[in-house]
């Protein structure tokens, strides 16, 4: 069989076997267009189309000739995304062409979760990709987008999952310069304490007591159409400072800057499919460690913007940095502009790890993000920016506070918080992340996800007026 990337479709060709996605309320009608063999061995095996079922149907010399895979009833599909591909790696690693009854949103669903459940990560030096089923791209399904998507997801997801030791600033950096590179962006870097001199001082202030060096990414690409920026979260390891995190929290903290892999991962679907925008993306990369030099609890920090912060909780460092990099993406006067960051563990609270919440003042955005997410099944959830709770992060001795005590509405007031630095008539969302999933699912095994970035794809291109 022809080597084909486990995220790309494969060619068709000679010896390609049949693929059936067959659902529990077709099952019946479905076997009347079967042939009596068909029929006779999917009833001696007990196939009732449950979903993930896969049964292989034999020649009379035994050699496969087909597969049946279970589409569940319409209760399963509802409660669950990609469930063709999380019966990818138990099928005989042939190469399939897919016969179906899908509507085209549920096709590209489908066939997206194929590619990216040829995903996995291990440390150390990359190994070939294990030989696995491969699928004919469908009819009707836009196939060189979905591969686009594809490969812009294991970019993201494999930032995450990279140990913090092998991917601080400087690594994140060289990820998004060879982005860069790739597509010819530009790209500008601030360092360590000219982040002062270029008035970028809360990102100075959390990143300065590493010895690993704070910096600001700055990518610019396109030369005409609306202005859209994008701006991450990048913590590349979050200690929780001098407010130093208990070690069950601290475990997952090489993904605090799924924020900034989620925007440069979305960055890649929007370069490689030629948008006619001027995109930015800017990323505030560093590591919140705890030396001598560590930003204090009770201390008074100045931003960009002017406003100035007392910091309670130096553990409350991502909505900090994310504050001057909002400022200076203003400054531009950007159409859009999107934050996306691992930031509260209360959106969590209020809704889990498979939904993140999202904010923003513009209903029109805010229905047509809500419109893709279930369309292209990437689940979003808006949230208030609920005026009456801006008292809470106006500590008094400065203009805001870094965490409110109390620990109420935490998601909502960090996103107040983020809210005070976007000026002008910008178009702002802002999404609270989690990019990890917590326990292996169809097509997303335990580890770094992207979250948000396929509803922002499908979105944005309404959003913008392309």
């Amino acid at each position: 069989m022809t080597t084909v990337s486990p995220y790309s479709f494969a060619p068709d060709g000679h010896g390609t076997k049949e693929l059936h996605l067959v659902a529990v309320e077709t099952l019946d009608s479905w076997l009347e267009t079967q042939s009596r063999r068909v029929r006779n061995w999917l009833s001696s095996t007990g196939f009732a189309a449950k979903s993930g079922e896969i049964a292989l149907i034999p020649d009379p010399d035994g050699a496969l000739v087909s597969a049946v895979i279970g589409h569940g009833t319409a209760r399963d599909r509802a409660r669950a995304r990609f469930h063709l591909g999380g019966s990818r790696r138990a099928l005989p690693p042939a190469r399939y062409k897919l016969h179906h009854a899908l509507d085209p949103d549920a096709l590209a669903e489908e066939a997206l979760g194929w590619l990216l459940a040829g995903y996995s990560y291990r440390a150390g030096p990359p190994s070939p990709p294990a030989d696995m089923a491969k699928l004919v791209a469908p009819d009707g399904v836009d196939a060189a987008q979905l591969q686009i998507i594809a490969a812009a997801e294991v970019f993201t997801r494999d930032l995450i999952n990279t140990p913090a030791a092998s991917l601080g600033p400087e690594e994140l950096e060289s990820a998004a310069m060879g982005l860069a590179t790739r597509f010819g962006a530009d790209m500008s870097v601030t360092y360590g304490d000219d982040l002062l001199y270029q008035n970028l001082p809360l990102i100075h202030a959390v990143g300065r007591a590493s010895d690993r060096a704070p910096r600001l990414l700055d990518m610019r690409w396109g030369q005409t159409g609306p202005k859209l920026t994008l701006v991450g979260k990048g913590v590349c390891f979050d200690t929780g400072g001098l407010n130093l995190k208990p070690g069950a929290s601290m475990g997952l903290m090489k993904k605090d800057m799924g924020g900034a892999a989620t925007v440069l991962g979305l960055a890649q679907m929007i370069m490689a499919s030629g948008w006619p925008v001027q995109l930015r993306v800017l990323i505030p990369a560093v590591e919140n460690a705890v030396s001598g030099s560590a930003m204090r609890p009770g201390d008074v920090l100045t931003s960009r913007k002017g406003l100035t912060i007392e910091v309670n909780n130096t553990d409350a460092e991502g909505r900090l940095v994310l504050a001057d990099a909002l400022a200076l993406a203003c400054e531009d006067a950007p159409d859009t502009l999107i934050c996306m960051a691992t930031l509260t563990g209360a959106a969590r609270a209020a809704l889990g790890p498979d939904v993140p919440p999202f904010y923003t003042h513009d209903s029109a955005l805010a229905q047509t993000l809500m419109s893709a997410s279930a369309r292209v099944r990437d689940p979003l959830w808006q949230m208030p920016l609920h005026p009456a709770y801006q008292a809470m992060i106006e500590p008094g001795i400065a203009d805001l506070d870094n965490a409110p005590a109390g620990g109420m509405a935490g998601s909502i007031t960090a996103a107040l918080f983020l809210d005070r630095f976007v000026e002008g008539k910008t178009r702002f969302a802002h999404f609270d992340i989690y990019g990890y999933q917590p326990k292996p699912a169809p097509a997303r095994p335990k580890g770094g996800v992207g979250q948000g970035a396929r509803a922002l794809f499908a979105a944005l291109p309404d959003v913008l007026d392309l």
